[in-house]
């Protein structure tokens, strides 16, 4: 239980969750031949959730004392678990990651998609090292790879069979994707600056740079409520350009209710949060907002499907 508290099983799942939706909830319901087999998924999955898992273990140890001021109770590295055994989690994780990835491109015929995974790999250290200590720039990175992690299982299973004749139907598969990641950065981005603002108490007390720290409460305020107001007029211009055209009212109604709406709701919020408290319960909303985002792509499929055209 407590190596599962370390690799931060609830986050794991979720990103696990979205790339079976992705899979099985979006391209496998438009009866598409995937370069993965199912069997090849589940490997692409678990190299995915390796590296994932690695991340967080490596997050937490250079993050030792930060963790103590700021989440006391979550610390498990140097009580529940050595340093030196989070090393080796870290170490085999990564590398069964990266090994799954490069046997994975050779599978599809594609050997040089494994350098991927051998960069996420690096940029997670280099974030967990100095990167998360610079402000915005850390955000910015972790809403970069959850938006990667969405265009890499189009990548593996889509851009191996996409050619002359499919080469539009693709663009367009690729296009719905590139939207979802896009949203799924800026939602990134905007939980990432609530958690700064929430430990700022730490940080501080370690000569951290964080946004929060940088910009004070107020401004990081207004720039999580500005993103937040951006994310839902993306969200809006996507409903009323690609999706009204096509009569897919079924998926702007999930979007305008569970997307925009929340996201407008966060935009006030934020302005009046102050105490930890309040960046916790953002927080938390965030990541309900991130699961019925997740769900999107589903609803959107769905509709495909069914709608009158």
């Amino acid at each position: 239980m407590k190596f599962l508290q370390l690799i931060r099983y609830p986050n794991i799942l979720a990103l696990i969750g979205m790339l079976f939706v992705i899979r099985y909830g979006f391209l496998e319901q438009l009866s598409l031949y995937l370069a993965l087999t199912p069997l090849e998924f589940l490997l692409f999955v678990t190299a995915v959730a390796c590296i994932a898992a690695g991340g967080y273990i490596i997050n937490d140890v250079f993050d030792q004392e930060v963790d103590a001021i700021n989440r006391p109770n979550r610390v498990l590295i140097g009580s529940a678990i050595s340093e030196a055994n989070a090393y080796y989690w870290y170490g085999g994780l990564s590398i069964t990651g990266v090994g799954i990835g490069m046997y994975l491109s050779n599978c599809i015929g594609r050997p040089g998609f494994g350098v991927f995974f051998v960069l996420v790999v690096a940029l997670l250290y280099v974030y967990s090292s100095s990167l998360k200590q610079m402000p915005f720039v850390g955000n910015l990175v972790i809403g970069l790879l959850t938006g990667a992690t969405i265009i890499l299982e189009a990548i593996f299973d889509l851009y191996p069979i996409t050619n002359a004749s499919n080469n539009v139907a693709m663009s367009a598969l690729f296009g719905m994707l590139k939207y979802y990641a896009l949203f799924a950065v800026l939602l990134t981005v905007i939980r990432e600056i609530i958690k700064d603002a929430e430990d700022r108490e730490g940080d501080d007390a370690l000569g951290m740079q964080t946004l929060p720290l940088v910009l004070g409460t107020q401004k990081t305020n207004i720039l999580v409520a500005a993103i937040a107001v951006i994310s839902a007029v993306l969200a809006l211009y996507y409903c009323f350009t690609d999706l009204f055209n096509n009569s897919y009212f079924l998926i702007i109604g999930y979007l305008l209710f569970f997307t925009v709406a929340p996201l407008l709701f966060i935009a006030i919020r934020v302005l009046q949060a102050q105490t930890k408290a309040d960046y916790a319960q953002l927080s938390k909303l965030m990541k309900f907002i991130t699961l019925l985002g997740i769900l999107a792509l589903a609803v959107l499929t769905f509709n495909l499907k069914h709608h009158a055209g």
